[in-house]
Formats: structure tokens, C-alpha cells, sequence
């Protein structure tokens, strides 16, 4: 069903979009064991469709399940997956391996589908006062989840942050950033998928900074803290490098970037009411277009009119024939047929010639046939010797 009621197979059809995204639905539902039961015992209430984001542990799912959902998610679906309940269970029990990572240094490595690699990072005060950053990307573009553990008094590790790898250039990176102040984090808007916005891109152009909501950690106190890499990809391992960086040597980036977040706030803010008055004007613009190729028809259609009018004031055939063809033109169905009968007659006197041009072509044929006998008279009358005897000298 994706592929049939996708949109670049249905430009233009909301049948079709609306019946893709009920298999999107509906998809993401059923490839859910939970959810399915959830499903099977009360309906769509029971998982709450209408304000909850659904999302998939692809380590629960078997292959053929496996394989649909990357499917989908090359069609543009937006699949958003949650991190496997065995990493999140074995974090909690404190049954995970952690490597201990350095300030300043990365480190390169590859994680396995569905799994995740734990680093401890130990900060002093003067660091935490100052801020950290924790960074990843791959140049393999590989998916994965960035995740922060917060310690439990059990020893073990709970989920407190999550962040999701985007495309930025010729990379996928995702990064934490802990520097004191507000710090906002852009959540990909999984309602605003490529097919919503190929459909309508103007609505896909105001939703797009709704995404743009505030971190729920902005610092960090001294102490020992715990990322991990969780590898997204649906049937490969994820390559990727890690850094985790105290703020204090980039201040200049650090105001920077509070200024640059306080004006996309500011410019969120103005988008619905300029949403409102692009509305309007466009609308208005819509209406001027369309009156504006109506008058153009209008205009052109009167001129014509205008000019075979004129051209009728003549007793020339010839212009008259001219006149008759230029209103056959015009799109009025009388004056095509009034052409077609002029067209008609002008071939009939072509093919049968009138009384007049045959008695033209008599008279000129007479007058080929006398004209020997002109000659002789012209030549008598003048008494002109035309013939000249060589033998005599001049």
C-alpha cells in the first residue's frame, strides 16, 4: 500500500496521500508487539493516536518486519525508533560495559545494530561552571542515538537525554550541550514528514521551528558523568567518533550561539502571524492572476474583432477573402462556418472557370493566332525590305 498511494506516484491526489498515511499508521502500530495488543484489546484508545508519537524497537522486530520498516523509512516515512528494552534494562542493572573518556580527545569506533557503547567523563567544578559539550558524528552517515545516563543509588544507569542523529552536510552528528544558560534542542517533527511537505509546502515552511524546544538539562555539576552510542542503523553497525570538550576555551561560540537561539525564538513567534498575512495576500494574489489572464483573453479577443471589422470596409475580393479568414480566427463557431463556405467557393471557381475567364483566354488565343498576319501587313504598309542579299557589298 505504501508503495501504490505514495505521493510521487500520486501527485496531487489527497485520496491517495491520506490512504499513505493510514499504512504508515497503521504499520507502526501492528509492527509493535505492545502495541498490537494494545490495539487488539481496545482500539486506537488504548495507545492514545491521536496526541502520542508511536515508536519502534527495532530489536523486537524479526527480520521480515525489519526489512518493511527500512522500506518505509526510504519512502520518507518518518519512523522514529526508541532505544532497545534489553540496553535500557541492562543499564538500569548496572550490567553495562563503560570506557572511561578523556576531555579533549575522541575516540573512533563502531557499535553493532541495536546496541550501545558507554563512556564515563569526569569534570571538575571549574569545568562544569564553565560548560561541556559531548559531540558525535560519522562520516559514514550511519544512524544513531547520542543518550546521557543519569546514576541510580542501585548503581545502575537511567535514560535522562536522547538525541537522534540528523544529516548535516556530508556527515550525521548529534550533540549535548551543557553551558548554563537555556539551551534549546531541535526535535525532528515527524508530522511533517517529505510527502506533507511535497503537498503543501507552505504549511511544511510555518511548522518548521515547532521542532525548537528547550533541553531538559542546561549544566552539569562536577562529578562523574555517562554517555553512550546506540547504533540505529536497521541492519548494519554504525561508525562514528565521540568528543567531550569543556566550553571554556570557546566563548566567543558560547554567546554566539545564545544569540543565535534567542532570534530563531523570536522568529518562531512571528511566524503565525505572518503565517495569517501571507495567507491573505496570497490568496489575493490568486484571484489577481486569474482576472489578470481573463482580461488578457478579453482584450485580445476585442482587438481581433476590432481588426476584421475594418478590414471588411473594401470591395477588393482579395482583402474581403483576408478580412473573412482573420475573423475565422476568432473562436465563434458562425464565423468559422462562413469561412469554410468562402474556402469552398474558392475552390470550386478554381476548379471550374467562369464565364468571363473563358472568354478572356478565347480572345487571347485569337489574337496568337493573328498575329502572323499583322506582322505581314505592318511589313507591306511600311514598304521595309527585311530581306538583305549578301552578294551585294554594302
Amino acid at each position: 500500500m505504501a508503495l501504490k498511494y505514495h505521493p510521487d506516484k500520486n501527485a496531487d491526489d489527497p485520496v491517495a496521500s491520506e490512504k499513505f498515511q493510514e499504512a504508515t499508521f497503521s504499520y507502526n502500530i501492528l509492527s509493535d508487539p505492545d502495541k498490537r495488543r494494545q490495539y487488539d484489546s481496545s482500539g486506537f484508545e488504548a495507545i492514545e493516536a491521536d496526541g502520542q508519537e508511536l515508536e519502534l524497537d527495532l530489536s523486537s522486530l524479526n527480520t521480515v518486519n525489519t526489512v518493511f520498516a527500512a522500506l518505509f523509512s526510504k519512502l520518507g516515512v518518518p519512523i522514529k525508533t526508541t532505544v532497545s528494552a534489553t540496553v535500557l534494562e541492562e543499564a538500569l542493572n548496572g550490567s553495562v560495559e563503560i570506557s572511561q573518556l578523556q576531555l579533549g580527545k575522541s575516540v573512533c569506533r563502531k557499535v553493532e545494530k541495536q546496541t550501545a557503547h558507554f563512556y564515563s567523563v569526569d569534570i571538575t567544578d571549574k569545568e562544569a561552571k564553565m560548560g561541556l559539550v559531548c559531540r558525535v558524528h560519522s562520516t559514514a552517515k550511519s544512524k544513531f542515538k547520542l543518550l546521557y545516563f543519569e546514576p541510580e543509588d542501585n548503581g545502575g544507569l537511567s535514560l535522562a537525554l536522547q538525541e537522534d542523529s540528523a544529516k548535516t552536510g556530508k556527515v550525521t552528528s548529534a550533540g549535548m550541550f551543557f553551558l548554563g544558560f537555556p539551551v534549546y534542542r531541535f526535535e525532528q517533527n515527524n508530522s511533517v514528514s517529505k510527502a506533507a511537505a511535497a503537498k503543501d509546502p507552505d504549511s511544511a515552511f510555518f511548522k518548521r521551528l515547532d521542532g525548537f524546544q528547550p533541553c531538559e538539562v542546561n549544566e552539569l555539576k562536577a562529578g562523574t558523568h555517562y554517555f553512550a552510542v546506540y547504533g540505529d542503523n536497521f541492519f548494519k553497525s554504525a561508525s562514528y567518533t565521540i568528543e567531550v570538550v569543556c566550553a571554556e576555551p570557546f566563548s566567543a561560540e558560547k554567546e554566539r550561539l545564545r544569540s543565535v537561539e534567542a532570534k530563531i525564538i523570536a522568529k518562531r513567534s512571528e511566524l503565525s502571524k505572518f503565517e495569517s498575512e501571507y495567507r491573505e495576500v496570497l490568496a489575493k494574489f490568486t484571484e489577481m492572476t486569474s482576472r489578470y489572464a481573463q482580461e488578457m483573453q478579453t482584450i485580445d479577443e476585442l482587438l481581433k474583432e476590432r481588426n476584421a471589422i475594418h478590414a471588411s470596409y473594401t470591395n477588393n475580393p482579395t482583402l474581403q477573402r483576408s478580412s473573412s479568414s482573420s475573423k475565422g480566427k476568432s473562436p465563434s463557431k458562425g464565423s468559422k462556418g462562413e469561412d469554410d463556405q468562402t474556402v469552398k467557393k474558392e475552390k470550386k471557381s478554381k476548379s471550374q472557370p467562369s464565364e468571363e475567364s473563358r472568354s478572356d483566354e478565347e480572345a487571347t488565343k485569337n489574337k496568337k493566332e493573328k498575329k502572323p498576319k499583322d506582322r505581314i501587313r505592318r511589313k507591306k504598309w511600311f514598304n521595309i525590305h527585311l530581306k538583305v542579299d549578301k552578294r551585294r557589298p554594302c
